[in-house]
């Protein structure tokens, strides 16, 4: 199977709203909540997508040929290439039953783990989602990241009992899903978190923290100072909030003030393996990507996560090579246009 038979076997599968396209770029699905798409008009998710295609990369062959390393070493675990997959939740409402939270997870965390990388799971209202993310992510011997809303208090504790279950090598919050709807109807104790609430988060989880959500230096100094060990630049794929920047806008300067205190890093409307470049170019550690991984479990399940990745490393490696860099650590800022 390859990347187009992939997308033509998701698109039945994927229900009402999303229209599976080739390329993944805000502008079908608009501003359907459910579905894809983003409250308000849904102009924050088109940015995101446009704003990584407006920075260029500079081609340089005049290199040393040699093979091209693309793996990471991620919170002591070496991963096989600078990707992770996005947390998605509410899976059979903004897509189609095809799938549940529960076997959507599973899915996505075996396959990622038997490609060489790590999946971020989904949270939801309902505690059996991340009891069974977290079962999956310890069936797969602790290779995934669960990622928890910003509750209050008790309902925290009682996800993070799930999240030590699984042995999980680090753990998350999407602080920005402050803005979803159904969190505020859902529980009056959720939203967003101070400094010290955070920093009480953090010290309660006992493993690396990552702080998912930050589009501001303000916001990144804050995050570490709370004691997060990552970050990731994030506007929640432009679905919590119209006329956001986009993160490819505001990661330069979040890079330069916080770059070496955390690691980096960040998603929205990356789509190819060239937008990944441009990211670790940047700055960024490595690259979250959510919606293209759940076309592809809808597609083809495990075999879909491997056929995305394939298409992704490949325009990553080409990339590298064509720009004259053989590891992540060679890639540089001065290897694209801002």
């Amino acid at each position: 199977m390859n990347y187009t038979e992939l997308m033509e076997a998701a698109r039945p599968k994927l229900g009402a709203h999303c229209k599976g396209c080739l390329t993944c770029n805000g502008r079908a699905c608009g501003n359907k909540m459910p579905g894809p798409g983003a409250k308000g008009i849904g102009d924050t998710a088109i940015r995101n997508y446009d704003k990584w295609k407006e920075i260029r990369v500079n081609m340089d062959t005049l290199t040393e040929r040699k093979p091209v390393d693309m793996s990471l070493d991620f919170f002591g675990k070496r991963l096989k290439y600078p990707i992770i997959a996005g947390p998605v939740g509410l899976v059979a409402l903004h897509y189609s039953d095809a799938y549940s939270d529960i076997t959507y997870n599973d899915v996505l965390v075996s396959g990622c783990a038997a490609e060489g990388i790590v999946a971020m799971t989904g949270d939801g209202s309902d505690p059996t989602v991340m009891h069974a993310a977290c079962a999956a992510i310890k069936k797969a011997g602790g290779m995934g990241i669960p990622t928890i809303k910003p509750w209050g208090p008790e309902t925290l504790a009682e996800k993070f009992a799930s999240v030590k279950d699984s042995g999980a090598f680090a753990c998350a919050m999407d602080v920005d899903g402050a803005g979803l709807p159904f969190l505020k109807v859902l529980n009056t104790s959720a939203g967003s978190k101070s400094p010290e609430e955070l920093a009480e988060i953090i010290r309660n989880a006992g493993l690396p923290f990552i702080v998912k959500g930050i589009m501001t230096v303000k916001g990144a100094l804050k995050a570490k100072q709370a004691g997060a060990s990552a970050i990731v630049v994030s506007n929640h794929g432009g679905r919590v909030l119209d006329q956001c920047p986009a993160t490819a806008e505001v990661l330069p300067e979040i890079v330069d003030a916080v770059r070496g205190d955390m690691k980096i890093l960040v998603d929205g409307g990356i789509r190819s393996g060239v937008d990944i470049f441009k990211a670790l170019a940047i700055g960024a550690d490595a690259v979250i990507i959510a919606r293209p991984f759940v076309t592809a479990v809808y597609g083809a399940g495990t075999e879909g996560i491997r056929v995305l990745l394939q298409k992704l490393a490949a325009e990553l490696e080409d990339t590298m090579e064509m720009c004259g860099a053989h590891t992540l650590e060679e890639i540089s800022r001065d290897m694209v246009r801002l």
